[in-house]
């Protein structure tokens, strides 16, 4: 089996699993205990977090562990919202291409009275900053975004934003789940406020993450608790913050030259696909992108039956599409792009790894054609059949 589904987990590498068995066997007791074992906990818990902080380029100060990146979103965009109480500040800034999660936040807050704009992107997913300076202003309390979208690839303006967020005077969040591991990220000169990561996005445990925020900036902690200098309560889930210092020290290790090869096997992937398949569709492919993800749809085909007939001959993909009980709904992503319902349902996501290798592209690139030549073949003597 091929995975070409690194946006949306990735297998924990060897030197993850052997930290984390280390400190399940090790280090398992309660890192808050004065006793011998647990300050072995919490002299490991200290070098982890240097460690996850020297690869994230903030102190470790400005570290809070949390659940993953949806909790540090949360805290985020609540705690900002918290913060600003009081005040003028009410409003919420949000990309209308944002995750699932966020934006289900989002329609939480405005049914509790919370005012939420959505910043619109063009047909390439790119950011319409002349929209978001309209919209960025004395009465926002929190701009949040995506540093790249998980769907297209496509990469947010966060230089840009980060300007704009300084002079109305509110802190910029930026969900930086895709870009971790996916690029050079340095909280320290990005001029962010806040930060949301994962680590299992970069070869790390799942249940673990973190909330980067700036010094100076006291958010009101989601769980109460005198752990992470009393800004996320609970006993700290040792064994996955040594797994995400591994994957941070991993992942630096070789990150320049990952970047560089995944580029190029996805400009392979692409070109193969594009070549073979006329219907084929590259979305975002005029923006910046990351370099491991490509987004095509293949005409209208819907996506869920090119993922099988895709899984049948051994290649992992996804569908930015959201599935649920009544079938699969067109991706949000896609259809701010301006895509109809029926394109944005054809949607496609290969998203690439460091460990992906050039005779994987090349054998996922003949069965991707097998399998969707004949479907695309299909969908066009459908038409004519209607058309006649």
């Amino acid at each position: 089996m091929i995975y070409l589904d690194h946006n949306a987990t990735t297998a924990p590498s060897p030197e993850v699993v052997t930290e984390m068995l280390d400190a399940l066997q090790g280090a398992w007791a309660n890192p808050s205990s004065t006793h011998a074992p647990g300050q072995r906990a919490r002299r490991l818990l200290v070098d982890a977090r240097t460690r996850v902080a020297s690869f994230l380029g903030c102190q470790g100060a400005e570290l809070v562990f949390t659940s993953g990146a949806t909790e540090a979103n949360h805290m985020a965009v609540r705690g900002a919202l918290a913060l600003a109480r009081g005040t003028e500040r009410r409003r919420l800034v949000l990309s209308a291409v944002e995750h699932p999660g966020l934006l289900a936040l989002a329609r939480r807050l405005q049914a509790e009275g919370v005012p939420v704009d959505l910043i619109p992107v063009d047909a390439q997913g790119r950011l319409d900053l002349a929209a978001a300076r309209a919209l960025i202003g004395p009465d926002v309390a929190l701009v949040s975004v995506m540093g790249a979208n998980n769907e297209t690839g496509v990469h947010l303006p966060i230089a840009a934003l980060a300007a704009l967020a300084h002079e109305a005077g509110c802190p910029l969040h930026v969900d930086a789940t895709q870009l971790v591991g996916k690029s050079h990220f340095d909280f320290a000169g990005s001029g962010i406020a806040l930060a949301s990561v994962s680590a299992h996005k970069l070869h790390g445990p799942k249940g673990i993450g973190a909330l980067l925020v700036r010094k100076g900036l006291a958010l009101q902690p989601l769980l109460e608790g005198r752990q992470e200098r009393h800004r996320r309560g609970g006993t700290e889930n040792l064994p996955g913050i040594a797994g995400f210092a591994a994957a941070c020290e991993r992942t630096a290790h070789t990150l320049s030259a990952d970047l560089a090869r995944m580029a190029q096997l996805r400009q392979r992937l692409e070109s193969g696909l594009l070549q073979a398949l006329p219907e084929a569709r590259l979305l975002g492919d005029a923006a910046e992108r990351l370099p491991n993800t490509c987004c095509l749809r293949f005409g209208t085909l819907d996506s869920e039956r090119v993922l099988d007939r895709l899984e049948r001959a051994g290649v992992v993909a996804s569908s930015g599409a959201a599935c649920s009980a009544g079938g699969t709904q067109p991706s949000h992503v896609l259809l701010a792009m301006g895509l109809s319902a029926a394109q944005a349902k054809a949607g496609v996501r290969f998203s690439l790894g460091r460990d992906t290798r050039a005779d994987e592209i090349e054998r996922a690139l003949d069965a991707a054609v097998r399998a969707i030549a004949p479907l695309l073949a299909r969908e066009a003597a459908d038409t004519c059949a209607a058309l006649d």
